[in-house]
């Protein structure tokens, strides 16, 4: 069975009497180890399929399944600790705690696990260690570049050792060198560390890094990623 499996999902949205369909009876197979960029126009429905697999939203119709738990029967605290330790999520916007330290950025995941704080503070400073930034702990973000940040973010989603990683636009808001070395550290996480990564973006180069490369459109997989899915599960 795939580490992520999406059957026959519907997602709508409800604007007064009008049906927005964001995703359109899509079918996915994810296998543990990939790494897959998910391209596709604005508003093909790429960031909701992303909280979809995250647990951030949930469908409308059919079934999300990440390491054989149908996350679309979860709800409140039992979806926020499956959440917890199974998703890592890396936004475009680096999303860090100004007056928090990178230390601190990246132990906050922590906080909701039982956990002593010394254990914490080692996790975090691994995950530092990781992404390359292990001297510049006490750092705060105005003191890090754009791309340092990122690296921030991805440490603080790779804390928790989560199953799999998501990664929205992760270097829409880099220049050019730093994107190549945050999409560099993406294939090391996938390689070194056997990081399960989906990769949602706009930048056919960016795309290239990863595994395999799926389109959306309208809420639809193009057909050949559709039979791609589909001959996975065989």
């Amino acid at each position: 069975m795939a580490l992520i499996d999406i059957q026959d999902v519907r997602k709508i949205y409800r604007r007064g009497n009008e049906e927005v369909v964001v995703l359109d009876g899509l079918s996915l197979a994810i296998e543990e180890g990939d790494f897959v960029a998910l391209m596709g126009p604005s508003g093909s429905g790429k960031t909701t399929l992303l909280n979809l697999i995250g647990g951030i939203d949930q469908p409308t119709s059919g079934a999300v399944s990440v390491a054989g738990t149908n996350i679309a029967k979860l709800g409140g605290r039992d979806l926020a600790r499956w959440r917890s330790r199974n998703i890592g999520y890396v936004f475009q916007l680096y999303n860090l705690i100004p007056v928090l330290n990178a230390l601190q950025n990246v132990e906050l995941p922590l906080l909701l696990v039982k956990m002593s704080g010394k254990e914490r503070r080692e996790r975090a400073q691994h995950a530092l260690s990781i992404v390359g930034l292990g001297d510049r702990v006490k750092h705060l973000p105005r003191q890090l570049s754009g791309g340092q940040e990122q690296r921030v973010a991805i440490a603080r989603a790779l804390v928790s050792d989560p199953t799999v990683l998501l990664a929205d636009e992760p270097t829409g808001d880099l220049d050019r060198k730093s994107a190549e070395e945050i999409l560099t550290l993406l294939e090391r996480l996938n390689v070194e560390f056997k990081k399960t990564i989906l990769m949602v973006t706009h930048d056919p180069h960016a795309a290239e890094r990863a595994r395999r490369r799926l389109h959306l459109e309208k809420g639809v997989l193009s057909p050949e990623t559709s039979a791609e899915a589909a001959a996975l599960r065989v």
